[in-house]
């Protein structure tokens, strides 16, 4: 397989779909291929909107593709559709691959709602930012699988990660690829299986894109690279009682012994991200210091909510979201206390992702926090503290992007080349595992 000719071969991109627009795609799909494309529905969000999946193929064994687990993360829905249109298209690949292929174009529907206000505008930081939602760890479809182990449970399954796991019960897949992206960091990828040949084969795909690979710390502490930017695929319940949630789509995709992929791209890229020149601070200073500063982030954000808290009215999404937020970074900030070996020079990729982390994270919890409050606004709420504290809030979001601006100083990434790594790494992960 030349999976080149297949990243080639996807359109030039500029934005990404709404849910209906998904949702039509899909029946155009089935109306174009008939006998090949069958549509149906798996379930129902929590707000009622149909969950559907289309499957194609009819090869011995299975393949599930999800899209939108995150639904700040919507490339996994351009993937999905190109991913559908070359299995429809090119009959040698489908058969060659010998899977049955079960694709969901976004598992959060709710979710995605939320943030179409930028899908449009997918290179505008600042607008992503304004108009950003992402849930609370127990409010996602990805983290709340029900696990147990380590004098811990959790069995509060939402009904859109119910969907998913009746699907998976059904077809026992043998490959599961959930479809993620962040932000400002360089692609890196998670992989279940302990797999050097495969992880060295996912890490040559961004390069065919101009894509850096992320050479910064990783997304958890003490993550030991299977090969440059491949991670162990995280989990289990350690992190579970950490964040208070689940497992992920992984631990449940284990009963059935499947590969499980994920692929992490970025918006936006910057050349730091792969630099492992060293810097004349240690690691160990970087980390101090971009705790402190998150800290000190979060100290301002409560400070904000205590302000506002007795006037609250309305339970929305945002206010869960942020709540959630200003105490799962916390405490996410002391698992990163105390590490081993951090007397060494950091380098460059290093320094410039931990700042980039700060930023993320000011930016994601002042964005949802404006959401809120417009939202008390909406219903009619305007006490005092709430004018007040909006208006603090547009203050300290105008401060945090500047700083973050000026730092960055990256591009966006054409989203085109972003659908081309994710098909191709999905592409590379089940031909690889068909073979085995």
């Amino acid at each position: 397989m030349d999976v080149r000719d297949h990243m080639r071969r996807v359109p030039e991109l500029d934005r990404f779909p709404s849910v209906d627009e998904m949702g039509a795609e899909l029946d155009e799909l089935a109306a174009r291929y008939p006998g090949l494309v069958q549509v149906r529905r798996i379930g129902a969000s929590r707000l009622g909107e149909p969950l559907r999946a289309l499957t194609v193929g009819d090869g011995d064994r299975d393949a599930l593709i999800i899209g939108g687990p995150h639904p700040n993360e919507p490339i996994g829905s351009l993937t999905v559709s190109h991913l559908t249109r070359l299995l429809c298209q090119d009959a040698a690949l489908r058969e060659g691959l010998g899977y049955r292929w079960h694709l969901i174009p976004c598992v959060d529907p709710d979710g995605a709602r939320l943030n179409e206000g930028w899908y449009a505008r997918p290179g505008d930081r600042r607008h992503y930012a304004r108009h950003f939602y992402r849930p609370a760890w127990r409010d996602q479809v990805e983290w709340t699988f029900p696990i147990s182990g380590e004098g811990y449970a959790f069995d509060r399954a939402l009904p859109e990660t119910e969907a998913l796991m009746r699907l998976m019960d059904q077809v026992r897949p043998a490959f599961v690829y959930s479809l993620h992206n962040g932000e400002y960091s360089g692609a890196f990828f998670y992989l279940n299986h302990h797999d050097p040949v495969l992880a060295a084969r996912l890490t040559e795909l961004p390069a065919l894109e101009g894509i850096p690979l992320h050479h910064g710390q990783p997304e958890l502490p003490g993550s030991v690279a299977i090969a440059p930017a491949v991670y162990p695929t995280p989990g289990g319940p350690g992190q579970a009682r950490i964040f208070g949630s689940g497992g992920g789509s992984a631990d449940y995709a284990a009963r059935f012994g499947a590969l499980h992929l994920i692929t992490e791209l970025p918006y936006w890229a910057d050349e730091r991200v792969c630099d492992p020149s060293p810097t004349a601070t240690s690691y160990g200073e970087v980390i101090k210091a971009g705790l402190a500063a998150q800290r000190e982030a979060i100290d301002v954000l409560n400070a904000i909510m205590a302000a506002v808290r007795a006037d609250l009215t309305v339970h929305s999404p945002f206010r869960r979201s942020v709540e959630d937020m200003l105490d799962t970074y916390r405490r996410f900030a002391d698992v990163w206390e105390g590490l081993p070996g951090v007397e060494r020079p950091a380098t460059v990729a290093e320094q410039f992702g931990n700042r980039q982390t700060l930023h993320m994270r000011r930016l994601r919890s002042c964005g949802t926090f404006r959401r809120m409050l417009h939202a008390e606004a909406a219903a009619g709420n305007l006490t005092p503290a709430i004018r007040a504290q909006r208006e603090r809030l547009g203050e300290l979001f105008d401060a945090w992007y500047a700083e973050a601006d000026a730092e960055s100083g990256g591009r966006p990434i054409a989203i085109r080349k972003l659908v081309a790594v994710q098909l191709a790494a999905g592409l590379v992960a089940a031909e690889h595992h068909a073979r085995r």
